[in-house]
């Protein structure tokens, strides 16, 4: 009987744990009894009481694991790092807070029993926010504008991995691993699943603007060189410009086809611009030091605290 291990992160997901525990354990015994399952719950130091009741599951059925984090590590590391501790003929990522529906597994695994290495859940619908919908729609579309590889569009990593691809991953040494990145430069044939992902039911979404915004520097920084060569290319056009401008200025004046004064406006104006120019994309420049000094230390990608397996 083959092993199929679910691995569930969680943070302050105490009245969804239980929930989808249940809807798990319904589905294999009723739809997928072929298959035996593991739970690995990879809790990143929650400060509600998810812990208590992770154990409180585990207590009450054996094929459920646990990892818990010496303190939130983010998000991407601790999802990453959950994967490659799953053990199983094939692993699948689920989220805990049940917008994406646990029964899309039959899916999966049919899919997987037909060759398929990595499936993914692709949400084609949503029933969140039109405008967080939206804007992921514009971050996927941008992302595959300015790098090399054809990333996943509404995919956040929901799917199923081959027992050969959870090794890889453990074969990576990332320490800022971007599973969605990763996916779509090592599985690039993929098999995809439609759904319509659901609106949360209990608790509230952990991800404000500014771990969103950290999640997406971390996919453009580690797949594109283009914003880079963009402030030099811009470099060059704003350099030749003012040269050119500042001829024709030179010209006008010194044969006194036009009178005006040079004005302090237009001098303002230039330097703003530039001004900020400099700073959009030395903040840039920053984020992709910061990747590299982060990668260059190696550090692990979480501490744990207590492990059950």
């Amino acid at each position: 009987m083959k092993t199929v291990s679910i691995v569930i992160p969680t943070y302050n997901e105490q009245e969804n744990i239980p929930r989808i525990h249940e809807r798990i354990r319904k589905l294999f015994s009723e739809s997928l009894t072929g298959y035996r399952y593991k739970i690995l719950y990879i809790d990143n130091c929650s400060t509600d009481d998810s812990r208590s009741v992770i154990r409180s599951e585990a207590g009450k059925d054996p094929d459920v694991q646990y990892i818990f984090n010496a303190k939130n590590f983010g998000f991407s590391r601790s999802t990453f790092y959950g994967l490659t501790q799953s053990e199983g003929d094939c692993s699948v990522l689920l989220f805990a807070d049940m917008q994406d529906p646990p029964e899309l597994i039959a899916d999966f695994l049919r899919e997987w029993e037909n060759g398929s290495k990595v499936v993914v859940g692709i949400k084609n619908k949503s029933n969140e926010s039109r405008f967080m919908y939206g804007i992921r729609s514009i971050y996927y579309k941008f992302i595959n504008l300015i790098t090399d590889i054809e990333h996943i569009e509404q995919f956040t990593g929901f799917g199923l991995y081959d027992r050969t691809v959870i090794e890889t991953f453990r074969e990576l040494d990332d320490p800022i691993p971007y599973l969605r990145g990763i996916v779509a430069e090592l599985a690039p044939d993929c098999r995809k699943i439609f759904y319509e992902q659901r609106r949360r039911e209990f608790g509230e979404s952990s991800f404000n603007f500014l771990k969103l915004y950290d999640v997406a520097m971390l996919g453009i920084t580690s797949y594109s060189k283009s914003l880079m060569r963009l402030a030099t290319f811009m470099g060059v056009v704003i350099a030749f410009v003012s040269f050119v401008l500042a001829v024709i200025t030179f010209i006008l004046k010194l044969t006194g086809v036009v009178d005006y004064p040079t004005g302090n406006a237009a001098i303002l104006f230039g330097v703003f611009f530039m001004g900020a120019c400099q700073l959009i994309f030395l903040g840039i420049l920053g984020e992709y030091i910061s990747n590299i000094n982060i990668r260059t230390m190696r550090r692990p990608l979480v501490v744990e605290e207590e492990r059950k397996m």
